[in-house]
């Protein structure tokens, strides 16, 4: 027999372990070969495990939910075999048993009572219904759940980790009790990390985007045709960052214990939503990039963060970090540093606000941002002329071009 084994994927040094999330095969059946097994989560990143070869999932050793550490074989598969029938008809019977049972009772269930009576393995019979004519309702049949302490407790067993608690208090009242994942577990840990160990101060300015919104309607169809890529409001932003950066090189700078690092070369953090939690892709060398290739790359970044696809090179690293808000419309917010990062900046949506120019009142696109900052090496006249470096820059988008 040719067995092969699975084995966790290589993980980072700063990964001790990590979380085996849902197996999409069970033991018996047939897989191709580089067939996506399971996927692992650790603190940062999901990684996809494929079969080394194709045959029988011969066997599982790590159910889904289990920890597991680099190199650790979590199962086999024979690669002569063929596919077992006595698996799947191994754990068949159980709801093929528990539905009849509530469809031939002499009580009426609904058919969300039904299902859940079903997956719990409760007859109908044995739960009083409380809706008209004595239908049994979903209300019941969750409440039926919490009753039956020895039939509950089998149900659970087999996954802990993987299956949410779910509790009635009262009626139709049901509240769900979810473990954080591995990924928002280490989220909140370094969030909670930036506010102990940072003196952050935010501090603010408003610009007007006028100059970028008129320069980006101008080209923004020759600019598509001619890169392949749309011409979006981030790359001014990240132009306008990095432009600031050179000028005061403390924004772009970190702290190593009793040492300030300054960095000679400029790698953002792009803060994007996915799924699974907040996570902060590297665009690196911003300075050597150009717009185009700054647009693109961020949506590469936002398509592998829908996807699960960041892997640990993408997220390793970064001088100085970009939160955008106004995606989501936010009007202001004080981002949080990111460790051991000095500073990041938050945008946030643009809208049409009435502004004073010349002693008139006139109506501008105007945008909010936000520098928040380790106050232990920035000062505040650098975080303001920072900030103001970047406000100037956006404003008059040619100071990007004359570096001035």
């Amino acid at each position: 027999m040719a067995t092969h084994e699975v084995k966790v994927p290589q993980l980072s040094e700063s990964v001790a372990e990590a979380t085996l999330l849902q197996w999409k095969k069970k033991a018996g059946d047939m897989v191709a070969q580089d067939e996506i097994l399971i996927e692992i989560e650790t603190d940062k990143v999901v990684l996809e495990v494929p079969a080394p070869s194709a045959g029988v999932l011969s066997e599982i050793l790590i159910q889904s939910g289990g920890l597991v550490v680099s190199d650790q074989v979590i199962a086999k598969i024979d690669s002569d075999a063929k596919a077992v029938p006595a698996a799947p008809a191994a754990a068949a019977p159980a709801p093929q048993v528990a539905a009849p049972a509530a469809v031939a009772s002499s009580s009426v269930a609904m058919p969300s009572a039904a299902k859940i009576l079903a997956e719990k393995n409760i007859s109908a019979d044995s739960v009083a219904g409380s809706g008209k004519d004595g239908r049994i309702t979903k209300g019941d049949a969750l409440a039926a759940g919490a009753t039956p302490a020895p039939v509950a407790a089998p149900i659970a067993a087999p996954k802990p980790a993987a299956a949410p608690t779910v509790q009635v208090p009262m009626g139709d009242r049901p509240e769900e009790r979810v473990p954080m994942s591995r990924l928002r577990s280490r989220i909140a840990q370094r969030l909670l990390e930036s506010q102990a160990t940072n003196a952050i101060l935010t501090t603010f300015n408003e610009v007007n985007m006028a100059p970028v919104i008129n320069m980006r309607n101008k080209y923004k169809d020759v600019f598509e045709k001619e890169h392949g890529a749309k011409l979006g409001f981030m790359s001014f932003f990240v132009k306008a960052a990095v432009h600031a950066l050179k000028k005061y090189p403390i924004l772009n700078a970190s702290v190593d214990g009793n040492d300030i690092v300054y960095h000679g070369y400029f790698d953002i953090g792009i803060a994007v939503g996915s799924p699974r939690g907040l996570v902060v892709p590297i665009l690196r060398d911003v300075d050597q990039m150009s717009l185009a290739d700054i647009e693109k790359k961020i949506s590469e970044y936002g398509a592998k963060a829908r996807d699960g696809k960041l892997t640990l090179e993408d997220l390793t690293g970064g001088t100085f970090s970009i939160s955008n808000g106004g995606i989501f419309g936010s009007m202001l917010s004080t981002p949080i540093i990111n460790p051991p990062q000095a500073a990041i900046l938050g945008i946030h949506a643009t809208k049409d606000r009435a502004v004073v120019e010349g002693g008139q009142i006139v109506i501008r696109p105007m945008n909010y941002l936000a520098l928040s900052y380790d106050h232990r090496i920035i000062d505040g006249r650098e975080a303001v002329l920072g900030l103001v470096a970047m406000k100037e820059a956006l404003e008059d988008p040619s100071r990007l071009l004359l570096e001035i």
